[in-house]
């Protein structure tokens, strides 16, 4: 792994990818917060006309320079990136467009020429081709140290910007009336967002494309949403994967070509490959978010309520047989009672159930809080008496101590429920 950062070869490219994820990632997070992650994608495909027009431009006013071709690219397309905005906000603003159609609009306009001006290109001046070729898919490989001290300095104007402008683009970001109301500089801010966001992704089209630009601004910034809340946070973890996707994405295409010749896989793509395995992961496994532990916690509950309905029944029928539990119970029966027992709930003698003490107590505990809420529905709330069952079937395995001590303060203690039947006393266990 050291080679890929002191290698000549290696290096200038295993870097430089680094750093142009790290500046995607950054602006991918406030695009994300805006909830404008579109952008990106319009605007990297709108610089792709004006990369190709700066190619022309060079090939007739100066074709032996070709060698700075990368800052005659770099320039058109920072243009007609430019111009995409303009556009984008013309068709909002005085057009009355919708954002969606605004943003399909101007992506079509401006790729479309950007590909018209492209085929012009293979004919007028073939041996220009390549330059164009590597907008649509990058050239990672063929980066090198001058393009590395850029990508560092776009790196370290976004990291700059957002550390001192934190507080601000905080309140921009949550509350952009708020933030003009206080006198925030929210236009000076907008602006500044706007040119960074434009570097980023001018400057990621030489390394992923102009078609996967838009896949590492959004992927690190939904791996980092979902691992946490905070905004200071989410910005150093969009940073670290989008470094991760960046490195790791160097690192598997050059290793995958020399293992597997036949299997040649471009850089740009296996980076927002990486980061979109990324913003998987995250969607899937974090802890509060994540699918999977969401999963888990929504079966947990559900065994719980079953435990606890298991626990009423057999309360309000002393001794239970077995074989009538598995009438009414689905197949994780076993479990259940397992569960129960080790709880200390529940004690089995033969075919029958009995509850312990403190199986009486907990039983005792959730008739409580279902009928101190049906009382409730009917008194305060003016339900109907048939109507408050259900109700208080799904709301008993949610109530917490304190709105229970709430409840009985309401309702001044009661002892019978709407049905007359009567509330068992207080002192729910733990």
């Amino acid at each position: 792994m050291w080679d890929y950062f002191t290698d000549p070869i290696l290096r200038a490219p295993t870097i430089g990818c680094i750093l142009l994820c790290v500046s995607a990632s950054l602006m991918g997070v406030i695009l994300f917060l805006q909830k404008r992650l579109l952008i990106g994608e319009s605007v990297s495909h709108a610089a792709y006309p004006g990369a190709i027009a700066a190619i022309f431009a060079l090939a007739w006013i100066a074709p032996e320079w070709e060698e700075y071709a990368f800052l005659a690219v770099l320039g058109g397309a920072l243009i007609s990136s430019w111009l995409g905005l303009r556009t984008i906000g013309f068709l909002e603003r005085r057009g009355k467009v919708r954002n969606d159609a605004a943003l399909c609009f101007t992506l079509a306009l401006f790729f479309g020429a950007g590909v018209l001006l492209s085929s012009w290109l293979q004919t007028a001046l073939p041996g220009w081709v390549g330059q164009a070729q590597t907008l649509l898919f990058g050239q990672a490989a063929t980066l090198t140290d001058e393009h590395v001290f850029i990508y560092g300095a776009v790196v370290f104007a976004c990291a700059l910007f957002i550390a001192l402008a934190f507080r601000p683009l905080q309140a921009l970001l949550f509350d952009r009336e708020f933030g003009i109301s206080i006198g925030l500089p929210t236009r000076t801010i907008e602006r500044a967002l706007l040119w960074l966001l434009l570097f980023s992704i001018v400057l990621g089209i030489r390394s992923v494309g102009v078609i996967l630009m838009s896949g590492m601004l959004i992927a690190p910034a939904v791996a980092a949403r979902q691992f946490s809340n905070r905004l200071k946070t989410i910005f150093w973890l969009a940073a670290l994967f989008g470094g991760c996707s960046g490195l790791l994405g160097s690192v598997l295409s050059v290793e995958i070509a020399i293992r597997f010749p036949e299997l040649y896989l471009p850089t740009g793509p296996m980076i927002v490959l990486v980061g979109s395995l990324f913003a998987l992961f995250g969607l899937l496994c974090s802890p509060k978010r994540g699918i999977l532990f969401r999963l888990a916690r929504l079966a947990s509950f559900r065994l719980r309520c079953l435990e606890e309905n298991m626990l009423k029944g057999i309360w309000k029928k002393g001794v239970t047989d077995v074989q009538e539990l598995k009438r009414h119970y689905p197949p994780i029966l076993g479990l259940v009672l397992l569960r129960l027992a080790r709880q200390g709930w529940i004690i089995r003698e033969g075919s029958h159930l009995r509850l312990t003490h403190d199986g009486q107590a907990r039983a005792a505990a959730i008739v409580r809080l279902h009928r101190l809420w049906e009382l409730y529905l009917t008194e305060q709330l003016g339900v109907h008496v048939e109507q408050v069952h259900r109700s208080a079937e799904e709301i008993e395995h949610v109530l917490t101590p304190e709105l229970e001590a709430r409840l009985t303060h309401i309702l001044s203690n009661p002892k019978r429920d709407p049905h007359q039947q009567p509330i068992p006393e207080g002192g729910r266990p733990v």
